[in-house]
C-alpha cells in the first residue's frame, strides 16, 4: 500500500533519527565503551563535520515536520497596520513629490485629528498645523480589513485663517479607516456624526461650559432634566480615573451648559495665548469635554468638542462695537451673497456672521471680492447636519460681545421698510428700553413671478408677485437678553425671564423672503436644505411642513405651472427702493 505524504515525512524524520545516532558513535554508551573503541570506529575529521550538518539539517526536518503534523494551523505571518498597497502608494506619492519638488516647494504636512462619518460622506478634521494642499494633489485612502486598497478624490477641501481645515471624503465602506494620500499618520476609525459632541465654547461671564451633542434626544423647543447629565473633561474621556466632572446647568435641544471646573479654567489660560487662539498641548493629546448621561445605563458618546473660550467679557463697556449684525447659516448660496450683503449693509447692517453648511461652489472667491474695510464678514465652518437651531445659539454666543442686536435671516430674505423708518431708527426705540429683548417682523414669500431663468440683476428686483399672507415671521434679538439654555426653534429665542419680544408692524418693517424662485433655484436649495428635518426632501417625512412647497409634496419635478405660482399680490415696493438707492445713473448698473 502507497504510504501518504505525512507518513513519508515521518519515516525520513525516523530515518535521520537513526543515521545521527550511529555517526556520532552511539550518544547512549557507556564510558568503558567509549574508551574501548576500535580504530576502525573513530571517523576522519571530514567525515565527523560532515555527520554534524547531516545532523543540523535532519533537526529543521523534525521542527518543520512537527509544526506541519501538531499544528497545521499555526503560521505565523508579520504584516504591516496599513494595506501594503496602500502604504506603497502613500510612500510612491510622497517619493513622487520630493522628486518634483525645487528648493522652493514645502512639501504640506497633514495629519488627521478626527473623523465624522455622515450619510454621504466622510469628514476629515486635520490638526491646526497641519497646512492643506489643492484638492487635486491628495486623495482619500480606505483601509479595509481585507486589504484591498480603495482610493477616491475628495468631494471638498476648506480651510480658514481661524480654524482646522476640513476635507470631505466620499462616503467609506462599512467597517474602514480613512486616511488621506499626503498623510503619513495612520488611518483614522470614523465616529458616526448622530451620536457626537461636536463642539463647545467656554463662556467667562458665569464660568460655564456651553457643550453641543448629538443623539441625546432631547425634545425640541423644551427644557431637559439638567440633573440627569454632567460634564466630563479630559484628554483621554476613556479613562474615567483621569476626567474632570462638573454639573450640569441647563439641557436643551442638542445644547447643554455646564459649570467650568477651576483646573480647566486655568488650563485655557495656560494654552491661550493674547489674541485669543488656542495652543496645542505638549503631548499631542488636546482637552475634550462629553456629556455623561447618569443612571443605571451610564453613557458617554465620543466627543471631538475641544473646549473654545469665547470672547472676553468686558463689564465696563458701555457700549458695543457695532449696533446690528446678522448671522446666517448657508449652502451653496454664493451666487446670491453679494447682493445679500451690500443691500444690508447700505440699509445698516455692520456685522455679517456666515456659517457655511459645506458649500463647493466658491464662496471663498465671492468673499474675496468684498472690500474688508467696507464690509465686515466673518466665515465660519459648520459641517454638521440638522443643526441649524445649534448653529444659531454657536454664533448668538460669538456676536454677543461686539453686537447690540443680531438679526437671523436666510440669504434670501431681505429686510425692507415700506415707510419712512430705517433700521437705526427702530433700534433706537428699543435700545434704551432693556425689557424688550426680541423684535419678530413678518415675512411675505415671493414666487418665481412668471419667471423661467434668474434673473440677472438679482432677487429684488427680479421677483415682484408674492403671497397675500405672511407665512411666519422672523426676529432681530438682543444676545444679552437670551435665556442661557439658548433654546431657539425657527429663529426664535427662549428669552430671559422679564424679558418679552414685541411685533413690529408691517407698515414699518418686513421681510421679503425669496422661498419659491425659478425651479432650478428652488430645485437645489431644497435638495439640500439646511434646515429642513429630512436630508433629502424626496423623503417621506414631515410632507406636510412649512419647509415643503405646498402642493409639491416630495416630487422633484418641475409643475407646469411653477412660474405663476404663489402669485396674489404684485409687489414692486423693495424693487422700487432698490432701482432708487443702487442704479448707477451712469450705467444703469446694479452694484452686484
Amino acid at each position: 500500500m502507497a504510504m501518504s505524504a505525512k507518513e513519508r515525512k515521518l519515516s525520513r524524520l525516523g530515518s535521520c533519527k537513526v543515521t545521527a545516532a550511529v555517526g556520532s558513535g552511539g550518544g547512549g554508551d557507556s564510558p568503558a565503551a567509549r574508551g574501548h573503541r576500535s580504530p576502525a570506529a573513530a571517523a576522519p575529521p571530514q567525515r565527523r563535520v560532515f555527520a554534524a550538518l547531516f545532523a543540523f539539517l535532519c533537526a529543521g526536518v523534525v521542527v518543520l515536520v512537527g509544526v506541519h503534523v501538531i499544528g497545521a494551523s499555526f503560521r505565523p505571518v508579520l504584516t504591516t497596520a496599513w494595506p501594503s498597497a496602500t502604504l506603497n502608494a502613500i510612500s510612491s506619492d510622497a517619493r513622487a513629490q520630493q522628486a518634483g519638488s525645487s528648493a522652493d516647494t514645502v512639501l504640506p504636512s497633514v495629519q488627521i485629528q478626527h473623523a465624522v462619518a455622515f450619510p454621504d460622506r466622510v469628514l476629515l478634521i486635520l490638526k491646526d498645523e497641519s497646512s492643506l494642499p489643492a484638492p487635486q494633489r491628495f486623495e482619500c485612502l480606505y483601509s479595509p480589513a481585507n486589504f484591498s486598497e480603495l482610493r477616491r478624490p475628495p468631494l471638498l477641501a476648506t480651510s480658514l485663517p481661524d480654524g482646522p481645515s476640513l476635507v470631505h471624503c466620499p462616503a467609506e465602506p462599512s467597517g474602514v479607516d480613512v486616511s488621506l494620500s499626503l498623510s503619513l499618520s495612520p488611518p483614522v476609525a470614523p465616529l458616526q456624526w448622530d451620536r457626537l459632541v461636536y463642539t463647545a465654547l467656554v463662556d467667562s461671564r458665569d464660568n460655564s461650559t456651553i457643550v453641543f451633542a448629538k443623539g441625546m434626544n432631547l425634545r425640541p423647543g423644551r427644557l431637559g432634566v439638567a440633573s440627569r447629565y454632567q460634564c466630563v473633561f479630559g484628554r483621554d474621556l476613556s479613562k474615567p480615573k483621569h476626567v474632570l466632572t462638573s454639573p450640569v446647568i441647563s439641557a436643551a435641544q442638542e445644547i447643554f451648559r455646564c459649570v467650568t471646573p477651576v483646573r480647566i479654567r486655568r488650563y485655557l489660560r495656560m494654552t491661550t495665548d493674547p489674541n485669543g487662539n488656542g495652543n496645542g498641548d505638549s503631548d499631542g493629546k488636546p482637552m475634550l469635554v462629553s456629556i455623561r448621561t447618569k443612571g443605571q445605563r451610564d453613557s458617554t458618546p465620543p466627543s471631538i468638542a475641544e473646549p473654545e473660550p469665547l470672547p472676553r467679557y468686558n463689564r465696563h463697556r458701555r457700549q458695543k462695537a457695532h449696533s446690528m449684525c446678522v448671522c446666517t447659516m448657508l449652502r451653496n448660496q454664493a451666487r446670491f451673497l453679494r447682493e445679500w450683503i451690500i443691500y444690508h449693509s447700505h440699509i445698516g447692517v455692520e456685522r455679517w456672521f456666515i456659517y457655511d453648511n459645506n458649500s463647493d461652489d466658491d464662496i471663498d472667491q465671492v468673499l474675496s471680492t468684498m472690500d474688508p474695510s467696507r464690509y465686515n464678514v466673518t466665515r465660519h465652518l459648520w459641517p454638521w447636519m440638522k443643526s441649524q437651531e445649534a448653529g444659531f445659539a454657536h454664533c448668538a454666543l460669538r456676536a454677543r460681545e461686539s453686537c447690540e442686536w443680531v438679526g437671523f435671516i436666510d440669504i434670501d430674505e431681505f429686510l425692507h421698510f415700506p415707510g419712512n423708518q430705517t433700521l437705526p431708527d427702530i433700534l433706537q426705540n428699543y435700545s434704551d428700553r432693556p425689557r424688550i429683548g426680541e423684535l419678530r417682523t413678518a415675512c411675505h414669500s415671493f414666487g418665481p413671478s412668471g419667471r423661467t431663468k434668474i434673473p440677472k440683476k438679482g432677487v429684488t428686483t427680479g421677483y415682484t408677485c408674492r403671497l397675500a399672507a405672511p407665512e411666519r415671521h422672523k426676529s432681530i434679538v438682543r444676545p444679552d437678553a437670551l435665556n442661557p439654555s439658548l433654546i431657539n426653534v425657527v429663529h426664535h429665542f427662549h428669552l430671559k425671564e422679564g424679558v418679552r419680544y414685541v411685533n413690529i408692524g408691517q407698515s414699518a418693517m418686513l421681510i421679503n423672503h425669496y422661498k419659491y424662485q425659478v425651479w432650478e433655484v428652488f430645485k437645489d436649495k431644497f435638495s439640500g436644505r439646511v434646515a429642513t428635518y429630512v436630508a433629502d426632501w424626496q423623503d417621506e417625512e414631515n410632507v406636510g411642513s412649512r419647509d415643503r412647497a405646498p402642493g409639491l409634496g416630495t416630487k422633484p419635478v418641475e409643475p407646469e405651472d411653477w412660474p405663476r405660482r404663489f402669485c396674489e399680490v404684485y409687489d414692486t415696493g423693495l424693487k422700487d427702493f432698490v432701482h432708487k438707492a443702487f442704479t448707477d445713473p451712469a450705467t444703469g448698473s446694479l452694484p452686484w
